[in-house]
């Protein structure tokens, strides 16, 4: 069973679409999922905020302007335009991942606080709604 949680806080390191459904598809408890996949995905948005600059420098040598932010990534600059730093945390996270929107956020220049509280609150909203609707879509089969 350690093994099977380990694997879902590793899947939702990088995305959280496949951790819950595979902690679904290991037979493992809700709660067991929702922790493992809350774990996994705030590990990966300090890992992308804080390790973020180097693991980029590793790959690249130059930093990505706001152009090449704003030319890859259009919806989030919408979100960044309309909805600001919270809309880039919060709603980016639900929607893509908070990988892509801290690194579309430092692309930008946003404050890097402020976004990881507002990635970690759609990490955790995140977990909350899909581990839910997991548990209740397997009730009705």
């Amino acid at each position: 069973m350690f093994l099977k949680a380990l694997t879902v806080a590793g899947l939702a390191t990088f995305e959280i679409y496949a951790a819950i459904p595979a902690g679904f598809a290991f037979g493992l408890s809700p709660w067991t999922i929702f922790f493992a996949s809350i774990t996994g995905g705030l590990i990966g948005t300090f890992v992308a905020a804080f390790l973020g600059d180097k693991i980029r420098a590793f790959f690249h040598k130059k930093k990505p302007t706001k152009d090449v932010a704003e030319k890859k990534h259009p919806m989030m600059l919408r979100l960044w335009n309309k909805y600001g730093i919270i809309g880039l945390g919060f709603l980016g996270t639900m929607s893509v991942g908070a990988p892509i929107s801290l690194a579309v956020g430092i692309g930008l220049n946003a404050n890097i606080k402020k976004l990881v509280t507002w990635c970690c609150i759609g990490v955790i909203t995140r977990c909350i709604v899909f581990t839910i609707v997991g548990w209740y879509g397997l009730k009705l089969l």
